[in-house]
């Protein structure tokens, strides 16, 4: 039986997190609302009861529901035996699988730093300051965390040789940071080596080298998490 991955179709997003996860380890699963529309999804959301997802993406495997980007990673690398084997590193891992998921929450903020029912065009002040806060502190911070827990085995993924369910997502996160911000990705090139011989790494990955050339790759646009907009670019 496939895995149901339910995520909002026509954009990456956090799904993109977990598609990659699941090209990687060569898993079959099916992406229900590119096939079905997000009529679907919101259908099959509420039809859950108690302790539901509060949102996409989750996952279904059989019975099991889950919510939550890292919770949902860590679920499929214990059942299908992809960690390290030991409880305190893979720990670890699901630790900084949640670090990724709070850096990626400040990058929605940036160009929607009030509300997220809010348009863009409605808070670009506030998105123009975040985004000079963004790129001066928060991103450095983040991505010299990470540059380090990669040193902390040699590279070039988090277990040394070894990939994991961190390495596919800090792929994904540097190349939304590419396309959102690439005049400041630019001008920091060199400073997190580590996790740019990764963005070169991750895609050597038999099963990750087969979906990005493929069609089920979607493009970064300006409906997900990582969106293009110049005047929050260094300038």
């Amino acid at each position: 039986m496939s895995y149901q991955l339910w995520y909002w179709p026509g954009l990456p997003g956090r799904g993109e997190f977990v598609r990659l996860f699941l090209e990687a380890a060569e898993l079959e699963y099916e992406d229900i609302a590119r096939e079905q529309g997000a009529d679907a999804l919101v259908e099959d959301l509420h039809a859950r009861t108690g302790m539901r997802p509060f949102a996409p993406p989750y996952l279904v495997d059989g019975d099991v529901c889950i919510g939550q980007t890292a919770l949902i990673l860590q679920f499929l690398t214990e059942k299908e035996g992809l960690g390290s084997g030991e409880l305190e590193t893979d720990l670890s891992l699901l630790q900084l699988q949640m670090d990724i998921s709070d850096f990626v929450g400040e990058i929605h903020a940036v160009h929607h730093p009030i509300a997220s029912s809010l348009y863009y065009a409605d808070q670009m002040d506030a998105a123009f300051d975040r985004a000079a806060d963004f790129r001066a502190n928060r991103a450095p911070k983040f991505l010299i965390h990470f540059d380090n827990a990669l040193a902390a085995n040699g590279g070039p993924f988090m277990l040394g040789e070894q990939w994991s369910h961190v390495d596919t997502s800090l792929f994904q996160l540097m190349e939304g940071l590419d396309f959102a911000f690439p005049a400041f990705m630019a001008n920091m090139q060199g400073s997190w080596p580590n996790l740019e011989a990764l963005q070169s790494s991750v895609p050597e990955i038999e099963g990750v080298a087969a979906y990005l050339a493929s069609e089920r790759r979607m493009e970064f646009n300006e409906d997900g998490i990582f969106r293009h907009y110049e005047e929050l670019d260094d300038h």
